[in-house]
């Protein structure tokens, strides 16, 4: 079994993706001091089967044997996942990326022919309610005991232009989304451009991004005002907040409406997520740009968006240029919406903390594999790889046999004026179900009453 799992992967993409071989399997055992007995479920088998299993919609353990053809026991299998070290499918998991990744720096997938966009965004996910993961990851606000199951939380990063995962960071549910910004940006490379909602939008952040030469471009947080008029007042940091005047220094205006740079002072209270030292580390003031352009879209009502960003020449980018990128951000939740509701990353089946963090990385390598199929797809078939099938590509890893050549895939027709995002959550929140029927009941009971 392990060997026909890597056979079909390896087909996929012949030099980099040979990472279910069993013999990069065993590498990592090693590199990591694991030691294994020769037996059926070994390391290479037991990572095989596993990602299998998440191929195949996170069966239960107990259909993992007909999958395989085998006659092992689900508890065997479940013995087998737990002795499986956590480091071996992280290792995997990034020898994928490393592999993959570069296709994101050719001239194709950059952007304005000169920087590699990637996208960040927080979510949560479900798991069994056990004791012991109530209290790794804690539960939903407000939660009475013995109510509802587990909550964790979740960062992703991804590459804005291949739709790669370069990693998850899952956390207690109370966690907020920049507690890991710094481990964050050790994906990224100078020059790189992060795309986010507005909580990366801080002060701290856009510091923390400046220092490492990174850019950020992000909504400015409905907190914060902003005011183009050129030459206005500011309040100082430290002095009592003044309605309607914003806190940051106007600098100049960069040739156009609403497109200015201004200087943004440190508050003297640091976040919650940086240490005193770091937070004290930073810089007292920081030059970025603000830009508040009007979308328009046939049939929508106009929508205005306000924007920060590092990126402040106005002629190597263009405000056309950065809205059109700001607005390419609800990709991620396409992204999102692959793993959690088409591959059903959003319950987990382990019962521990080590198996739910294993489940995720597989979920993640799984993920990234299907991304891979998709590029090579994207390649042959002269076509963007964001309008490849995401569920057609992972049918095909699903049902391919060894020896099979990648078929042309599904892709998606281009549907410009189509609301965003497009995956439709497993479970809409309960205004998304009633509040159309009760407004339409509360119309007809008016209407009743004038007639009556």
């Amino acid at each position: 079994m392990a060997a026909s799992m890597a056979g079909a992967v390896a087909r996929i993409k012949r030099d980099p993706l040979g990472v279910l071989d069993r013999a990069r399997v065993e590498r990592a055992c090693r590199e990591l001091g694991h030691d294994w007995r020769d037996r059926e479920l070994d390391p290479a088998t037991t990572v095989a089967l596993f990602a299998q299993q998440v191929v195949h919609g996170n069966c239960p353990c107990s259909e993992v044997r007909h999958l395989a053809g085998a006659t092992f026991s689900a508890s065997a299998y479940c013995q087998a996942r737990a002795r499986l070290p956590l480091g071996v499918i992280q290792s995997l998991l990034h020898d994928t990326v490393e592999a993959a990744l570069p296709r994101a720096g050719e001239a194709p997938h950059l952007w304005l022919g000169r920087h590699r966009t990637f996208h960040v965004d927080g979510s949560t996910f479900s798991m069994p309610d056990t004791p012991a993961l109530r209290g790794a990851f804690g539960s939903a606000a407000g939660q009475k005991p013995g109510c509802g199951f587990p909550v964790g939380h979740l960062l992703f990063l991804f590459s804005a232009a291949t739709g790669l995962l370069l990693d998850a960071f899952a956390a207690p549910m109370n966690t907020g989304d920049l507690a890991q910004a710094a481990e964050l940006h050790l994906h990224l490379s100078a020059g790189d451009v992060l795309v986010g909602d507005d909580s990366f939008g801080s002060y701290a952040h856009l510091a923390l991004l400046l220092a490492a030469g990174l850019h950020g471009l992000f909504p400015v947080h409905h907190a914060r005002t902003v005011d183009f008029t050129p030459g206005r007042p500011h309040c100082p940091e430290g002095k009592k907040a003044v309605a309607g005047v914003p806190r940051s220094r106007w600098v100049r205006s960069l040739g156009g409406a609403d497109d200015q740079l201004v200087e943004w002072f440190k508050p003297k209270q640091g976040p919650r997520w940086m240490s005193r030292r770091d937070y004290d580390a930073l810089p007292a003031s920081i030059l970025v740009r603000e830009l508040r352009r009007t979308t328009r879209r046939p049939g929508h009502a106009p929508v205005t968006l306000t924007v920060v960003t590092t990126l402040t020449d106005p002629h190597l980018y263009p405000p056309g240029e950065l809205m059109a990128l700001r607005l390419r951000r609800w990709d991620v939740e396409t992204d999102i919406g692959h793993l959690k509701t088409t591959m059903g990353m959003d319950v987990l089946r382990c019962k521990t903390e080590q198996g739910v963090r294993k489940e995720l990385a597989v979920f993640c390598l799984v993920y990234d594999l299907v991304r891979v199929v998709m590029l090579e797809a994207a390649e042959r078939q002269a076509v963007p790889v964001a309008r490849v099938s995401f569920a057609d590509a992972l049918k095909w890893m699903r049902h391919a046999r060894p020896g099979d050549a990648l078929p042309p895939l599904v892709v998606n027709p281009v549907r410009p004026n189509r609301v965003e995002p497009r995956c439709r959550k497993r479970r809409p929140k309960e205004y998304d179900l009633m509040s159309k029927p009760r407004d339409a009941l509360r119309k007809a009971l008016k209407k009743q009453l004038k007639t009556a």
